[in-house]
């Protein structure tokens, strides 16, 4: 257990934190790890939004001369998310999914982001606030979320744990940079495969809602995993599978 006194004096980070984050050592070079075990402490015991200032707050080094260094840790990424994914998605099957098929859910949110240097944002429909008849825009950053669907024996209900996320940057981002559009349907069917390779001789069954009800990527998945989605309204159900 973490003791807020402890922390909040500026003491080390606790020798139990660094056990059980050991897998993700690999991940980031020695600098970069000392500041990430800071943030993860923080995002443990802070209340409310889980900020790198909140976090820095909480354990006592909001006055940090390195302050910029802990936001680096996010801005900068210069370690890769698939890398650190991957022991993630390990620990949460190890721990709670050890036999039983293993459900993942997709789907998509919106960061709602503004300002020049934010380059992969875009204008997306606002599925919150907007309705049939109302069309509400907003500015930000699209992520593309996998969380694995099962119980959690403490909670006494399923729960939605994320285990890759991926940004699906906007068509004027990949244009400015000179990259090949990819769809968002392009993002899921990347994602999926490599949940896949990452769960060899694991039943696999992905959860969507009607976008993910796409040929290509029903195609794609299907040979090794089980994709249900709900279908579209428009959907042409007389010819078998």
């Amino acid at each position: 257990m973490l003791h807020h006194s402890n922390i909040a004096a500026g003491d080390s980070v606790p020798n139990i934190l660094r056990q059980w984050l050991q897998p993700w050592r690999s991940c980031f070079t020695a600098p970069s790890w000392e500041h990430v075990l800071v943030l993860v402490m923080g995002a443990l015991l802070v209340p409310g939004k889980r900020t790198i200032s909140a976090c820095l707050r909480m354990t006592g080094r909001i006055d940090a001369r390195n302050f910029a260094s802990y936001h680096q840790i996010l801005n900068r990424v210069r370690w890769k998310e698939q890398c650190a994914a991957q022991p993630l998605l390990g620990a949460v099957i190890d721990k709670l999914v050890p036999a039983a098929p293993i459900v993942i859910g997709r789907d998509d949110t919106i960061e709602r982001r503004w300002g020049c240097r934010i380059s992969a944002r875009g204008i997306y429909r606002d599925p919150a606030r907007s309705s049939q008849g109302h069309f509400v825009k907003a500015s930000g950053l699209r992520w593309l979320c996998f969380m694995v669907l099962t119980p959690v024996p403490w909670a006494r209900l399923a729960k939605a744990l994320s285990v890759l996320t991926l940004l699906a940057p906007s068509e004027r981002s990949d244009h400015r940079c000179g990259r090949r559009r990819k769809l968002l349907t392009d993002w899921a069917r990347q994602g999926a495969l490599q949940l896949c390779r990452w769960l060899p001789g694991r039943r696999v069954i992905f959860v969507g809602d009607s976008s993910s009800a796409v040929h290509e990527l029903a195609h794609t998945i299907t040979p090794c995993a089980t994709l249900i989605s709900r279908p579209r309204l428009d959907a042409s159900l007389f010819v078998p599978p």
